[in-house]
């Protein structure tokens, strides 16, 4: 079994069908709301993951489908420079590839995917519970 399988396995139990993952785009009440909206919901949680979002910072997590995630993260450096960066993770089969800007592309292991999974199970957790009033587990409304 690859890490990441075992990683995964031991957040959130069985990793056979991730199709649990995706995310439920028309649950009630949120049917007038466009793609782009309901990833807006999805990212106020997601921003707020990582720690309170530092004064005049613009953070931004959430996943496009179950198998790509988005960071993002802008804010004035010490000499009042605009930074940015955004990094995408795709997970592919056994492996999760984090792509930066500049064409840096790495596979994660270690702490930094440890952290990324206990991530997006959390976003997952508080996103089905905060946008679509579901239960996590059961996908049934609350």
């Amino acid at each position: 079994m690859s890490v990441f399988k075992k990683a995964l396995t031991l957040l959130i139990g069985d990793t056979n069908d991730l199709s649990y993952l995706k995310m439920p785009k028309n649950a009630a009440g949120l049917k007038k709301l466009s793609e782009r909206e309901l990833i807006q919901l999805e990212s106020n949680i997601g921003r707020e993951l990582f720690g309170p979002v530092p004064q005049g910072h613009r953070r931004e997590f959430f996943c496009l489908d179950e198998k790509t995630c988005i960071w993002y993260e802008e804010y004035k450096d010490k000499d009042g420079k605009q930074v940015s960066a955004t990094t995408r993770y795709e997970i592919q089969g056994d492996k999760v590839l984090k792509a930066q800007e500049g064409a840096r592309y790495s596979y994660l292991d270690g702490g930094e995917l440890n952290n990324l999974l206990m991530a997006i199970n959390l976003y997952y957790e508080r996103v089905m519970r905060g946008v679509y009033h579901l239960d996590p587990k059961t996908r049934q409304p609350l």
